[in-house]
């Protein structure tokens, strides 16, 4: 899902743009081409960091620990990364925490609602499919 909004956006999309930042909305404006670019490059890591650990549970990439080393370390950081800023940005909209400087309020709702926690999702999946997969790893197959 990530993938697929980043390619979106890539080709020029705007639907929910304004829920990253209104910074992404203001370079999709200013710079279409490197922004463009720079978001095609993030949705192919994206899609490749979801592809990845599927590849490898059917055999069909070779050195399959390093990957599931790689896996195992994206799908922590995956689980931190979304569960820290969806607590962090509910608090700034619960007002639990007020930003000195004021904050984008359509960026902070899709990162508390949407995209962060999307992003933990995914890293508990990750993280749940590595442990459950575990004893086939150990033993070669």
């Amino acid at each position: 899902m990530h993938a697929g909004f980043s390619l979106y956006w890539a080709l020029g999309g705007r639907w929910l743009l304004a829920t990253v930042g209104q910074w992404a909305v203001q370079l999709s404006v200013e710079a279409p081409f490197e922004a463009g670019l720079a978001l095609g490059i993030v949705a192919v890591g994206k899609l490749l960091a979801a592809t990845i650990p599927v590849v490898v549970a059917y055999g069909r990439l070779p050195w399959r620990r390093f990957w599931r080393a790689v896996s195992w370390v994206g799908g922590l950081l995956l689980v931190i990364y979304g569960g820290v800023n969806t607590v962090v940005s509910g608090a700034v909209l619960a007002g639990a925490i007020r930003p000195a400087g004021g904050y984008d309020l359509n960026a902070m709702i899709g990162h508390a609602w949407l995209w962060d926690p999307l992003f933990f999702i995914w890293g508990v999946a990750l993280t749940l499919s590595l442990w459950y997969s575990r004893k086939s790893s150990a033993d070669g197959t």
